[in-house]
This record gives structure tokens, C-alpha cells and sequence, in this order.
């Protein structure tokens, strides 16, 4: 089993999240974060005043799969993200060892 970490622009969310309930998805936790990459930040223009806006605000999705799933979920979240602008976010891919569904004790990919 794989987790996928995705970082992407907010209103990129719900293209995302649909493109992924067509790829039958069951499930993934959302979070809103904040951080930088490359771009360091940005500058905002409120009421004629520059502001500097250091932590830029993302999505966190995290989604646990099946190994055989994973360039499959990766494609879709690339094709569903992407605005070919600078911070459309990145994926990061890791091993999982274990899964248990506190519920019903079931664990390994039956508990996915």
C-alpha cells in the first residue's frame, strides 16, 4: 500500500476530488495548509497597500491506495490540478505498512 500526499492550489479542489470519484476513490482526508515552495510567497494589493504574503495557502489531500493504483491516482491528480502555473503543487508517494479500520479490526488493503 502507497500514501499519496498531494499540495495543490485550493480552488483546484473540487476538479480534483471529482476526476478521483471517477477513478473509484472510496476515500481521502483534506486539509488546508499553509507553506512555500519556489515561489517564497507573493505580494497581495489590499485597499492600495502591499502586503506580503509569505505562506501561500494549499490543499493537502492524503490518499492511501493499492500499489497497483498509484500511477493511475498520480495521472489523475496531475491532469485535474494542473494550471501549468508556477505553485500548482506537488505529490509525494510513501510506503504504508499498515492499515487497520478501528471499527471493524480489519486490516491491510481490506481496511483501505
Amino acid at each position: 500500500m502507497k500514501k499519496i500526499t498531494a499540495i495543490i492550489k485550493p480552488h483546484r479542489l473540487e476538479e480534483v476530488r471529482a476526476a478521483l470519484s471517477e477513478i473509484d476513490v472510496k476515500g481521502m482526508t483534506v486539509s488546508e495548509v499553509k507553506g512555500f515552495g519556489r515561489q517564497k510567497g507573493h505580494v497581495e494589493l489590499y485597499r492600495g497597500t502591499e502586503y506580503s504574503i509569505e505562506f501561500v495557502v494549499k490543499c493537502k489531500l492524503e490518499i492511501v491506495i493499492d500499489d497497483e493504483r498509484v500511477d493511475n491516482v498520480v495521472d489523475t491528480i496531475i491532469e485535474a490540478a494542473k494550471t501549468n502555473k508556477i505553485g500548482d503543487g506537488k505529490i509525494f508517494i510513501t510506503s504504508v505498512n499498515q492499515v487497520v479500520r478501528i471499527r471493524t479490526g480489519e486490516q491491510g488493503p481490506d481496511a483501505i
